[in-house]
């Protein structure tokens, strides 16, 4: 594919180009037609990768929980053994899409790597976990914005509750969430060409927040708390999860792995992507790259400037880095910077309401759903139905805020889960299933593949492991982590999807067997 069709004009409206001829023969080929308008280039589906990893927002979300699993010397060490061990799951990723590069890759993904035998199987399991994934993390993330917002009233020392156990906060909390996640679908169902400043802005202000901690927060701790030695940031360790001493360093990966978590983000986007066979695959592995290196970099960085684990406790709220800006940045600064938060969370909603409702596009598409004509109906282009039903879904999970504080976190507990079981699932499948019968990738590992398969294998079924464990000990109701419980009951409700629909209904072994007997007519390339 030459570079010169990633760069036709996307303003054009006669015929198409070159490039997208070719990706909408490889989509016919793996028996889809194109009916998503391909208006996206390299940077935009970068950007879908880039801005729902949003890593130094989820460092921020993650570093308490990971200093108190095993303190300073945990958080980092864990930190650069994901970053290794996720950037080869990526790559893997990267690579089967490439060979598929489809809207609501990953289950599709699943599906082939299955092969006939296990395809169908494989991709009822992963539709069904990756739905609930993308869902809960919309809400999730949505509500993480207004965890900012409502971290001041500890700031300022309102006059209103600031518990999660206090039905009245609950109720403002539940309110702004609703507000925030309506505005940002709303946006999605705007045409693609306004749509595109999401992810200009969305990258920028990834880059602000980056750039203000990296120079405004260091001046300003030497002025006022001063730095932590050297000694302290890296070598400190602590234990705030009453977990035995070999474990409570094992739950650091909680906070770790759940920040490189999401990057199928770019698959999502891939019919609607330029040259989608080389662009998804590279934007899902550098995407993943870049975030990985910036988040070790911000983790290092607030291990300097943050206070020692039992003063960061102290300063409560919702959001523990509200306060401690507060203390660091002063009352003007820090809230010139939990803008800067508030507004890029809200553009990574933005970004993941896009992402998933691809994906529920495309099982709409295979006609599983229930009203699944008007959910897969596109137009001038763009599966806005499909953004609707996203909206709706995770709308009513925000609504468990309302009852108790632990419902919807335990909902939302499970959001990184799926998608990890997923990847591994996925690698699983193509090492043992379909180890050489698949479609030839334009983005390939060449060698690597396979020992970079069994890798993702182990290290995504220990990701799983660690997100399964209750965080706190001694385990109590209110404690629990209800993960695996809900985990369960999905893959339950898959299997008895998988078991009543009909086998022509939805992935029939043919069609299976057909996309894996899809031929790609690109060259293949050895180099990442």
């Amino acid at each position: 594919m030459e570079g010169e069709r990633v760069q036709t004009d996307l303003r054009k409206d006669g015929g198409e180009s070159d490039g997208n001829k070719a990706d909408d023969e490889i989509l016919a080929r793996l028996g889809y037609k194109p009916v998503l308008k391909r208006s996206y280039n390299y940077f935009h589906n970068f950007a879908t990768n880039f801005a729902a990893l949003y890593f130094i927002g989820g460092v921020r979300v993650t570093f308490s929980t990971g200093i108190a699993a095993g303190g300073n010397l945990a958080y980092w060490t864990s930190f650069l053994v994901t970053c290794f061990f996720t950037f080869i799951t990526a790559a893997v990723i990267a690579e089967i899409c490439s060979s598929l590069p489809l809207a609501g890759s990953i289950y599709l993904w699943a599906a082939e790597a299955g092969g006939p035998r296990f395809g169908r199987l494989l991709g009822f399991i992963v539709a069904w976990w990756s739905t609930t994934a993308w869902t809960t993390f919309c809400a999730s993330n949505t509500q993480g914005a207004v965890n900012y917002m409502l971290s001041e009233i500890v700031v300022f020392n309102l006059d209103f509750p600031s518990d999660t156990d206090d039905v009245k906060f609950r109720a403002v909390q539940w309110i702004c969430t609703e507000v925030m996640l309506a505005t940002a679908a709303i946006w999605n169902l705007l045409p693609p060409r306004y749509f595109k400043w999401i992810f200009a802005v969305s990258t920028a202000f990834v880059l602000l927040d980056f750039a203000l901690n990296m120079i405004w927060l260091p001046v300003a701790t030497s002025r006022t708390i001063g730095f932590r030695t050297a000694s302290d940031a890296f070598l400190t360790t602590y234990n705030g999860t009453g977990a035995p001493e070999g474990w409570n360093w094992c739950l650091s990966y909680l906070a770790t792995a759940g920040v490189l978590i999401g990057f199928d983000a770019s698959g999502h986007v891939a019919e609607e992507t330029k040259n989608a066979a080389e662009s998804a695959a590279r934007s899902i592995f550098w995407g993943t790259v870049v975030s990985g290196i910036g988040g070790f970099i911000v983790v290092i960085l607030f291990l300097f400037c943050a206070p020692d684990a039992d003063t960061l406790f102290s300063f409560g709220g919702t959001q523990p880095f509200v306060p401690l800006y507060a203390v660091i940045l002063g009352d003007g600064g820090h809230i010139v910077m939990n803008l800067v938060c508030i507004l890029a969370l809200w553009f990574n909603t933005a970004i993941a309401i896009l992402a998933a409702s691809r994906l529920v596009f495309a099982v709409a598409r295979d006609g599983v759903l229930p009203f699944s004509s008007w959910t897969s109906r596109v137009v001038d282009g763009q599966p806005r139905n499909a953004v609707i039903v996203v909206w709706v879904v995770s709308s009513i999970i925000t609504c468990t805020i309302l009852p108790s504080s632990v419902a919807f976190t335990s909902l939302v507990s499970a959001a990184g889960v799926p998608s990890a079981a997923a990847y591994g699932l996925i690698s699983f499948g193509r090492l043992f299933f379909t180890p050489k019968n698949f479609p030839k990738p334009a983005w390939s590992l060449g060698r690597l593949s396979k020992p970079f398969q069994a890798i993702s294998v182990v290290w995504n079924a220990w990701v799983v492991a660690v997100l399964y464990s209750p965080y706190i000990f001694p385990v109590e109701a209110s404690t629990l982590n209800y993960a695996p419980v809900i985990m369960a009951i999905v893959t339950i409700f898959a299997l008895i999807s998988w078991w009543i629909l009909p086998a022509e209904s939805w992935l029939p072994n043919k069609s299976i067997q057909h996309m894996l007997d899809a031929d790609e007519t690109q060259p293949t390339s050895d180099s990442v």
